[in-house]
């Protein structure tokens, strides 16, 4: 029996459910910045930084390069093609919601009337 994959989506959101990385990606939605300045500026110790970094990066939300000064310097940067993955999916199922919900309305204006045309 194989496990299925996690939909890409699922991996997203799992990614954005700690409110650090959401803030991380936050301040990277300024520019691109070092895992150092992302820990001082969220207030978190190194070792937790790289972690969160970890989950970012393996969910393809930002991605990581090195300057060509110095190879061991890592700098993080918003992946903008994940990035509009997550909204065109958002924009679905904000469709999905909106004719849902006209769907009710349309459902609850048709029993009021029925119900004023019995009285």
């Amino acid at each position: 029996m194989s496990a299925r994959k996690k939909p890409e989506v699922d991996e997203l959101f799992a990614a954005l459910a700690d409110p650090a990385r959401r803030k991380a990606i936050e301040i990277l939605g300024e520019r691109p910045r070092r895992a150092g300045e992302l820990a001082e500026l969220l207030d978190i110790p190194a070792p937790a930084m790289s972690r969160h970094l970890k989950a970012l990066k393996s969910s393809g939300l930002v991605i990581e390069s090195h300057p060509e000064i110095d190879a061991r310097v890592r700098v993080y940067a918003l992946n903008g093609h994940r990035l509009s993955e997550l909204k065109a999916w958002l924009e679905k199922a904000e469709q999905l919601w909106a004719g849902q919900l006209s769907s009710f309305a349309a459902h609850i204006a048709r029993k009021k009337e029925e119900k004023r045309r019995k009285t």
